[in-house]
């Protein structure tokens, strides 16, 4: 939450459940949630290397699911990113939050579902006229803000002061957890929302995005999946 490129960090085991499902004292991996997929990458001990497979928050601990039984309470460890898988990662969610912020802003959309994989994102809106050429408009609006330097900063701000900022939640029928505090991801000067997740430092780090397909998923529910490209 901190510092989204760190590749490495130590940690102690804190404990084991059924050999697999290991809590650490620290740890780098994000575990899965709103709409992220959860970190991959390897747990050392000395010589031996466990794959980590999954990460998930249970019960407000970060529990990393590793591929074969062997660490213990106790045990100093290395942990180490897929970091191609997590920057690509970092660059799709920097992407689809200025994607929605455009769409949102320049038509009055709510975001009602969303979901990123390596391959492609996927966003769900609710919008009343269902045109891939307006999509293709933001698609091509969102490029142009790829091609500069804009920093994307993270920070926290009090629960209150946060929920003043208009549109820090575009998640139709969605608030924030009921927390002192919000995590706030800034692209400055185009858009401020409330989110616990991983992103690149500047926008000119996403590189580019290509419209894939649209879907019409109900009434005024609209399905639109992109993916990164290097450019278009």
């Amino acid at each position: 939450m901190e510092d989204s490129y760190l590749k490495e960090c130590d940690a102690v085991v804190v404990s084991v459940n059924e050999g697999k499902y290991v809590v650490l004292d620290q740890t780098i991996f994000y575990p899965k949630g709103g709409g992220q997929p959860c970190d991959t990458g390897k747990i050392l001990k000395e010589s031996e290397a466990y794959d980590v497979v999954y990460v998930g928050k249970f019960s407000g601990e970060v529990s990393h699911e590793v591929d074969r039984a062997g660490l213990k309470e106790g045990d100093k460890v290395r942990c180490m990113l897929n970091w191609e898988r997590r920057y690509r990662l970092m660059r799709s969610h920097t992407a689809a939050h200025l994607f929605a912020s455009l769409l949102c802003t320049g038509t009055g959309a709510l975001v009602t579902g969303n979901q990123l994989e390596e391959d492609k994102i996927r966003f769900d809106f609710s919008l009343e006229k269902f045109d891939r050429e307006i999509l293709e408009e933001y698609v091509s609006k969102a490029n142009e803000y790829f091609r500069e330097d804009i920093p994307v900063k993270w920070y926290e701000l009090p629960r209150e002061e946060a929920l003043k900022i208009p549109g820090v939640v575009k998640m139709a029928e969605a608030f924030p957890p009921d927390i002192p505090s919000l995590r706030i991801v800034e692209i400055v000067g185009l858009d401020r929302q409330a989110d616990g997740g991983t992103h690149v430092r500047s926008l000119r780090e996403v590189g580019q995005i290509k419209l894939l397909k649209t879907e019409n998923k109900g009434k005024f529910n609209r399905r639109v999946y992109f993916t990164l490209v290097d450019e278009v």
